[in-house]
Formats: structure tokens, sequence, C-alpha cells
């Protein structure tokens, strides 16, 4: 499935939501944008260039052929749970980090420490959706500085067991302005959610080009 056969769309109007649907628009990708407060939605699209088209969440359900769900870890759960069989034969893009604030004000693990968030939600969906995991790997600030580097592109890795999914949202990274390199299947999600090993907030601790990129992994 190439993208110019699929509509794509994000879910989530907050940090990566926003800062990725930016990145869209900036390289001509047209897509749905849905959230819960549908209004923002609206306002979002409205400044990009009519690339954007504010839907409901359940219309972008209906619609879209590859879904970024760009929301918290328990909202992704409550979301599969609430449209369950209405994602079969659908590509889920899991940008999430199962991380959330401890006393201290830094981010912890709200999952074990050796458990991926791609991988267990992929073992909720339905049985004919597949899940990528792409587009978490570098923090919304980063996700709009480093688009479209110039001399040579920034890495966004990505997580696929489907070689067609994956190389659909490989084809969603060249869009939004970063060289996709896949790390393998979803059994190493983990390496590039937070503090993994190819995160920006983990022992990697940066963005690199494709170049480091097949050093690191």
């Amino acid at each position: 499935m190439a993208i110019s056969e699929s509509t794509v769309a994000i879910i989530g109007t907050g940090n990566i939501g926003s800062r990725l649907a930016a990145d869209w628009a900036a390289g001509g990708q047209d897509f749905l944008l849905a959230g819960r407060d549908q209004e923002a939605a609206r306002k979002i699209a409205a400044g990009l260039d009519g690339h954007a088209e504010a839907v409901s969440v359940d219309e972008a359900v209906d619609r879209a052929d590859a879904l970024v769900v760009a929301v918290w870890l328990p909202d992704f759960r409550q979301f599969i749970a609430q449209y369950g069989d209405r994602l079969a034969d659908k590509v889920i893009i899991d940008p999430s980090n199962p991380v959330g604030p401890d006393a201290d004000g830094n981010y912890r693990k709200v999952i074990g420490e050796q458990e991926s968030s791609g991988q267990i939600l992929a073992g909720l969906l339905p049985a004919r959706a597949r899940l990528v995991k792409a587009f978490g790997t570098l923090s919304a600030p980063t996700l709009s500085a480093a688009a479209r580097q110039e001399s040579e592109r920034a890495v966004l890795f990505y997580a696929a067991d489907d070689d067609a999914a994956g190389d659909l949202v490989a084809g969603l990274i060249q869009a939004a302005g970063f060289d996709p390199v896949r790390v393998g299947g979803l059994d190493q999600s983990i390496r590039i959610e937070m503090f993994g090993d190819l995160h920006e907030y983990g022992a990697l601790g940066r963005v690199v080009t494709r170049t480091e990129a097949l050093k690191a992994i």
C-alpha cells in the first residue's frame, strides 16, 4: 500500500500530533486530523495550507487506512478498546512512550522495565491490524527543529513486523522531512522508546543521520 493510495490520519492534537501535522504539511502530505478537542483540530488544520482536514475521531477511524495515534499510553489503550474491530485491516502507528511524571518532576516508566508499549499495544489490536512503532524517538521540539535538515537528513527510527506497513510508514517519515531507518520487528520497539538505546532521551541522546544510525543499530 503506497502513500498515494492511502488515506492517513493523525489522532491527537497535543505536542507530537501538532508537530507531526506541521511537518507533514510542509512536506506536501495530505491527511485527516482528529482529536477529542475538535476545535483545536480545526485551528491547527486551518494553518496548514489545505493539507489537513479536521474531522471527528469516528470519521478518521472510518476513512483512514493508516492512523498515527498520538496520545498517551492509557488513552491509546482506551482508543483500542473503544474502536476494536473497526481497526482491522488498518495500519496503526504508535509514537507513544510509556512514561509518566515522578515525584521529582522527572519521567519514569509506567510499565515494566523490560516491557515495550509497542508490543503491549500490538497485542491489544484485532488480528488483522498492523502496528508500526514510529514518530516517537524524538521530542516534539526536535521534530520541528530537525525536519528537512540540509546536507544529510536526521533519522527517525521505526519498527514493524509487516513489510508493507513498514514501507508505508517509511514514506510518511520521509514526507515529514526525516530519513527512515528500520530497527527490525516490534520486538525491537523498546529500543526506540524513551530510555531505550536509540531514543533522543536514552543512550543515543541526540539526533543522528543515517550514517550514524546504521552504526548504532
